[in-house]
């Protein structure tokens, strides 16, 4: 029987400026593949740009047909660059975690989450005029909300913040837009969601 994958979120799991085959969902499915677990391509439903609001509604319009076997949720750095606060963010989060267990049929076993990485330390965070201290704050602030709701509702965290603060403003880990992450920093973020989806498919 082959698992059935979906990846919503924006930007990060899109892969903007890298390669389809490199964004993390894929490569994720492509390393399970590989320890011989039978799962299709991943059902992407992420946008570059989209907050909380715009994925929820592309959801909609997506015409999914659950239940999958994985779900994975990364959305809120468009929340934050747009100013809006945790108290906002929090629980419209937590309506798309709700949403994202149900395309699992009801399972949050089968559901995990992945932590928004710090764009602040990237070139042009670096040059955008915002102060990089207060990004890092505030996606702190999204993170700790976003893990805490994952851990009422029994979802796994799996936290790529810190080797994407640590390592996502060197040259090799951004694309050419100075921005985003490269296939090499998809590929660190894989090797973390790894053991989580694989001891997801193993439960099946």
């Amino acid at each position: 029987m082959i698992a059935h994958y979906l990846a919503l979120g924006d930007s990060y799991t899109i892969g903007e400026g890298i390669a389809p085959e490199d964004r993390w969902p894929v490569r994720l499915a492509d390393a399970l593949r590989g320890e011989g677990v039978a799962i299709d391509a991943p059902r992407i439903v992420a946008t570059t740009g989209w907050t909380t609001d715009e994925l929820d509604a592309a959801i909609d319009a997506a015409a999914l047909r659950p239940p999958f076997d994985l779900v994975s949720l990364l959305i809120g750095v468009n929340d934050q660059y747009r100013g809006r606060d945790v108290a906002t963010y929090a629980p419209a989060f937590e309506a798309l975690l709700a949403r994202a267990i149900g395309f699992a049929g009801g399972d949050a076993t089968r559901v995990f989450v992945l932590a928004i990485p710090d764009w602040g330390v990237t070139p042009f965070g670096a040059h955008s005029g915002r102060d990089t201290a207060a990004i890092a704050r505030e996606l702190d602030a999204y993170n700790a909300a976003a893990a805490a709701i994952c851990a009422a509702r029994g979802v796994a965290f799996v936290d790529i913040a810190p080797v994407s603060r640590a390592r996502g403003g060197e040259p090799e880990m951004l694309a050419d837009d100075g921005l985003h992450p490269s296939a090499a920093l998809h590929a660190a973020w894989t090797q973390l969601a790894l053991p989580v989806a694989r001891a997801v498919l193993s439960r099946a």
